[in-house]
């Protein structure tokens, strides 16, 4: 990863966590559970060390009181985890669900801000893959994301901390391992990073596509021109390229927990084969502290590859964020301006003028409209005749301002629309299909 791109990312995820402040209380209730149920998950390890060096192979026979205690609190351990667990997934994920809520309504409000030529440039599958792949795909980041870095970070750290007490030998043995997992499940999740980027593109083409090809005006030009075997194979095409996609994200997946399963059934053999060399030489090391030591290790690689495998969610996020922020940057510019006033009530219709109008539609270099003057009395009805191309349309967009005009002006009651509140002048605005009239 580059600089600047590390830079963008860092930008970007400083723009996510205002998301959560409106929610701060909660969210300091959600961490305070997870470092709760991350840290009382070693307590059994260290009670099994307890059962077997105090309770099951002590001289004399088994001490069954101390047996007893030691397994009824072994059961409560897991009902109290669990217990709090629940609570735990339900304030993450209503969290979650409120920032998830407040960033769709954040978005669909400024898309309505937005002016009628970025929609006209913008496919209508594209903004819906925006508003729901894109909203969509950040959803498990908002919701479980934060959680389970710390969850993993805690959970790692007080399982390092229980090894190092029970035996710091055997600790150093396994924390050797961690590097070369570490590289492996990078290696894997980099590869699952590439595949879910192209999983996202693929899924937003496919929308994009169906806008195109299944909205009324698509199906009458395919019947028209004999289109369909053609937009079929083009919808065969991507689709195919999603399946193949989804097929490989799901291999790659599956590698990352077989290498889990590796480490998980080697390092238990080194742990043992290194605790009977430190018997040999006379070090003292149980077979409880053994069990406990062993049990543990489970704890340790799965925080690890789990952190991996959030970091590579994480920067896939990052690329959805983005694209998010992207529609939410940018700036409508047909809005209010500072002294504009709302048009007075009257009881009968109003006057509409169009004064020298010339107007240029966005990206193109020659005038829609050039020199275009007519006034329309209250009452007056008036009809725009011409070949399809004259600008009857494109007036019709200006008086209720939706686009601005590049010359002259439209004025209703002698108000230039410019200098008018947007609501005012909807509310003076009515509309059937085609046609606008000054009410």
């Amino acid at each position: 990863m580059t600089a600047p791109q590390a830079h963008a990312n860092r930008d970007t995820i400083r723009r996510v966590v205002p998301l959560f402040r409106p929610y701060r209380a909660q969210v300091a209730a959600v961490v305070g559970l997870i470092v709760l149920t991350s840290t009382i998950g070693i307590v059994n390890p260290l009670l099994i060390q307890a059962v077997f060096n105090q309770a099951l192979f002590v001289p004399g026979g088994p001490n069954v009181p101390l047996l007893i205690i030691l397994v009824a609190v072994m059961a409560v351990v897991p009902v109290v985890n669990g217990a709090i667990g629940i609570v735990q997934t339900y304030e993450t994920t209503k969290v979650g669900q409120l920032v998830m809520r407040d960033l769709r309504d954040r978005l669909y409000s400024h898309l309505q801000k937005l002016p009628l030529a970025f929609f006209t440039a913008t496919k209508t599958g594209e903004i819906q893959s925006r508003l729901a792949n894109d909203v969509g795909g950040v959803q498990s980041v908002v919701t479980t994301t934060a959680s389970s870095i710390l969850a993993n970070v805690v959970t790692f750290v007080s399982t390092v901390v229980a090894m190092v007490v029970l035996s710091w030998q055997l600790t150093i043995v396994a924390l050797i391992t961690v590097p070369v997992f570490l590289w492996l499940t990078r290696m894997v999740g980099e590869r699952r990073r590439r595949v879910a980027r192209s999983t996202q593109e693929s899924l937003a083409a496919m929308s994009a596509l169906s806008e195109e090809t299944l909205s009324v005006s698509g199906v009458l030009l395919a019947k028209v021109f004999g289109n369909q075997a053609r937009d079929a194979a083009r919808y065969h095409d991507e689709n195919q390229r999603l399946a193949d996609l989804e097929v490989r994200q799901q291999m790659i997946g599956q590698g990352f927990f077989a290498i889990v399963q590796v480490f998980l059934s080697i390092t238990p053999a080194a742990v043992y084969l290194i605790a009977g060399v430190l018997l040999a030489n006379g070090t003292d090391v149980s077979a409880g502290t053994i069990v406990a030591f062993t049990t543990l290790q489970t704890r340790l690689y799965f925080p690890v590859g789990q952190l991996l495998q959030v970091s590579v969610e994480l920067r896939s996020s990052v690329a959805l964020f983005d694209r998010i922020f992207e529609y939410l940057d940018v700036v409508p510019d047909i809005v209010d301006a500072p002294d504009a006033r709302d048009l007075p009530a009257v009881s009968s219709g109003r006057r509409v003028a169009v004064r020298d109008v010339h107007f240029r539609y966005p990206g193109t270099s020659q005038d829609a409209l050039a020199g275009v003057s007519f006034e329309a009395d209250p009452g007056q009805l008036v009809a725009l005749v011409g070949p399809s191309g004259a600008g009857k349309t494109t007036i019709s967009y200006l008086i209720p301002r939706l686009y601005d005009v590049t010359g002259g002006s439209v004025e209703i009651d002698g108000a230039d629309v410019r200098q008018v509140r947007q609501a005012s002048l909807a509310a003076a605005i009515g509309s059937s299909g085609s046609a606008r009239t000054a009410t």
